[in-house]
């Protein structure tokens, strides 16, 4: 009984663990792409660019708020989504 216990908690701390990584993961790289979208808008690149980083930052505090609810595999198909964005946005810099 006690190694079922075990094993049980150790399942329950490794869950624990993605969700807080995919919720701080998600978070940083929302604040990252805001910085970056706001950077951008005042200098002279084109609109696409900000937009672009606006965007991936969305999906990516999208992937924050998925990961605290303890959808982390979804999260992280988002948050690699949301940073693909937001590289394809700058490649238009």
């Amino acid at each position: 009984m006690d190694e079922n216990a075990e094993e049980y908690e150790e399942e329950y701390e490794d869950a624990r663990r993605a969700r807080w990584t995919a919720t701080g993961t998600g978070a940083l790289l929302a604040l990252v792409g805001l910085a970056a979208s706001t950077l951008r808008l005042t200098g002279s690149a084109p609109v696409l660019v900000p937009g672009a980083y606006a965007f991936g930052a969305a999906v990516c505090g999208l992937a924050s708020v998925l990961g605290a609810r303890g959808r982390t595999r979804r999260a992280l198909w988002l948050l690699i989504i949301g940073v693909m964005v937001m590289a394809l946005g700058d490649q238009f810099d």
